[in-house]
């Protein structure tokens, strides 16, 4: 498997201060990576490390393993991204924005090339329309358009979630889902919406004060946090006494009247729910989910 970014022992300095301390990583082309961390974390001066915008003041950055510090014109031919929020002429329509940033780019585009590239962001029939008329997910469907005009190989995309509402999230999430799996797009895509981290990135890395605390596959790193786990039983009184008799008490958060709230690994569900069933209690419902945002907070707290 080739790779699309890695960077080795990374070090920013602004005079006495550290932004950004030996941090290492590789992204695999046709990932989608989540790159998570708390405000002030190093998130967005890695980035621009990695885009060229500023140099790091030790280690190295590769992209699709060539030297970032002596190929960087070639590299950005293959490379996307929205740093921040994208910016537009609000009393041009959007077609006029992005026709503006074709001929800046030099770049060849028919009629047919502007309808699927409009259809592809969710904005076709809308892009005649000025773009102050847009809201803000809009805005940020047209920053990705900006974005793949010259069909990269790697996006960059830094908080593209900030001020979408749930509706917005979803429509961002899929789009992202098919520019990697329909188009084999390699995406870089830092967030503080943990949730969507979970669901649409394969691998992550969570750094804190300029350093790396964890990093790995999503799944893998997840199953290190307890899980949130719902029982649903019976007879309230008899669960209440098997737990007081097993070695699993310490699971025990809370119950509400059949419903039992608990922590525990994944692996320890399974063989709990056993010794239910052996003790003749009656399992209606077990529901589990990742506590990503506790994990994520344990991990990153001073």
């Amino acid at each position: 498997m080739s790779i699309a970014i890695q960077l080795q022992s990374v070090t920013k300095k602004f005079k006495d201060f550290t932004a950004v301390d030996q941090l290492s990583f590789i992204v695999n082309t046709g990932e989608i990576y989540g790159f998570l961390g708390p405000n002030g974390s190093g998130k967005s001066t890695s980035l621009r490390m990695m885009m060229g915008l500023i140099k790091p003041s030790d280690g190295n950055i590769f992209l699709f393993e060539n030297a970032l510090a002596t190929h960087r014109s070639s590299i950005m031919r293959r490379v996307g991204c929205i740093i921040e929020k994208p910016d537009f002429y609000n009393y041009l329509s959007a077609k006029e924005n992005i026709k503006l940033f074709v001929r800046a780019n030099q770049l060849k585009y028919t009629a047919k090339d502007y309808d699927a590239l409009f259809d592809l962001v969710g904005l076709r029939g809308r892009e005649a329309d000025k773009v102050k008329t847009y809201s803000h997910g809009m805005k940020q469907r047209l920053g990705l358009a900006q974005t793949l005009l010259h069909n990269p190989d790697l996006i960059i995309l830094d908080e593209p979630n900030t001020g979408l509402d749930p509706q917005g999230i979803i429509d961002l999430r899929y789009l992202l889902l098919k520019l990697n799996q329909e188009q084999g797009k390699t995406i870089l895509f830092s967030s503080h919406i943990l949730s969507e981290v979970q669901e649409i990135c394969n691998s992550m890395i969570v750094i804190n004060k300029g350093k790396a605390v964890a990093q790995g596959k999503v799944a893998d790193l997840l199953s290190l946090a307890k899980l949130h786990v719902v029982i649903e039983v019976n007879d309230e009184e008899k669960m209440k006494r098997i737990l007081s008799e097993s070695q699993c008490a310490s699971f025990f958060e809370k119950n509400v009247s059949n419903e039992f709230w608990m922590n525990m690994s994944k692996s320890q569900i399974a063989p709990f729910v056993q010794l239910l069933i052996e003790n003749n209690l009656e399992v209606c419902r077990v529901d589990y989910k990742n506590q990503l945002e506790a994990y994520f907070l344990k991990i990153t707290q001073s």
